[in-house]
């Protein structure tokens, strides 16, 4: 009998490099060769000169409240930023042409919106939980928007102004572009060839090669035409019909990208397991479609956020356009400046809300770094 005989040598790992100083890093990142450390000065000298500038500008020699001199307060002042005029433009900014006395209500229902924004980050409330609240912030939306009950004036939305405008714009539009996304995805994605595969490529493709600009125009100026005579949609629904067909055309693609990502391995393997299609589609594949691609549909809603100061062009006054009336005002000519970095700041605490929520909740999911 022929012995054999097996190896137990052991091949020894390096030991992990020891942790680098922040000053190693520094000089590792910034300064490993002549050129690159005088491009770092020179960046740098840039960053900060104009870094000092705006501090100058924007704090140093800033008015921050006119008084009794009004405008004049900011002229006299030199080259400093009049935020002044934020303090006196704050209500026409924000709420737009919504009469003055009950701005309160727009006030309250955007404080809706913002709690249910919270809630519906919290892993805990995705279930039917979820769904009832949305249905009672947006009835209470609603409500305290319209009015003409509980004693509150009645108010059409054609007064509806500033940031409730584009938040509940960009809510709707996104939650009710979401279903008919995932169906239009899904059905192209199909395998089989059929009349609503077909019908969903052409909607895809059409909707995509067309400005959203010329969708909002078509929708306030076509509608009308195809209702019965005496019959009229208010031109925010009409607004929010479009934004809502024209978002799912491009979520449809994102979701498409993600459905595609998922095995083969585990339409068979819930075959296998008598798995329904129906089911399959549902709790197997679509969950880790909708993972793989959420910072793309994240990018999708940013994106459509910010799209919403397009809706100036069919009449709606939204927050970018409550913006421009305020900068109109005559007696505040030449702060302009001022009233559009308030307005960018309010966009971009929205948007990059939204982003680090993504992050964190991809993070969560471990999406990418599976082995």
């Amino acid at each position: 009998m022929t012995a054999r005989y097996v190896s137990t040598t052991r091949i020894e790992a390096a030991p992990p490099p020891a942790p680098r100083s922040w000053l190693h890093r520094l000089r590792a990142d910034y300064f490993a060769t002549p050129t690159t450390g005088v491009l770092t000065l020179l960046l740098a000298g840039a960053a900060l000169s104009l870094a000092w500038k705006l501090l100058n500008w924007g704090v140093l020699h800033a008015v921050f409240s006119a008084g009794s001199q009004g405008p004049e307060a900011c002229r006299v002042a030199g080259a400093g930023a009049c935020w002044a005029v934020i303090g006196e433009k704050f209500r026409l900014i924000v709420f737009g042409i919504y009469p003055y006395a009950q701005q309160w209500r727009a006030a309250l229902a955007m404080a809706v919106l913002v709690v249910m924004y919270v809630l519906s980050t919290r892993r805990s409330w995705w279930n039917r939980r979820l769904a009832v609240a949305w249905v009672i912030a947006l009835a209470a939306f609603g409500t305290l928007m319209w009015g003409g009950v509980l004693g509150l004036p009645y108010v059409p939305d054609d007064q509806w102004g500033g940031l409730p405008v584009t938040l509940i714009l960009a809510t709707l539009g996104l939650a009710a572009g979401s279903p008919l996304a995932v169906a239009l995805a899904l059905l192209r994605h199909s395998s089989r060839p059929s009349v609503g595969k077909a019908l969903a490529v052409a909607y895809i493709e059409l909707a995509r090669s067309v400005p959203l600009l010329t969708v909002l125009f078509l929708a306030s100026v076509m509608i009308p035409l195809f209702l019965p005579q005496g019959t009229d949609l208010s031109k925010l629904l009409r607004v929010f019909l479009a934004f809502a067909l024209f978002t799912a055309a491009y979520l449809a693609e994102v979701i498409r990208g993600g459905l595609q990502v998922v095995p083969r391995g585990q339409y068979e393997a819930a075959a296998a397991l008598g798995i329904s299609p129906r089911v399959t589609t549902l709790r197997v594949v679509l969950p880790q479609a909708l993972t793989a691609v959420l910072p793309a549909l994240v990018n999708v809603f940013i994106a459509f956020f910010k799209a919403t100061s397009i809706v100036v062009i069919v009449g709606i006054f939204d927050l970018m356009t409550a913006a421009k009336r305020a900068i109109a005002d005559a007696q505040w000519q030449g702060f302009g400046t001022e009233i559009y970095l308030f307005v960018a700041a309010i966009y971009f605490i929205f948007c990059y809300a939204m982003s680090r929520y993504s992050a964190q909740l991809h993070a969560s999911l471990d999406v990418g770094r599976r082995n």
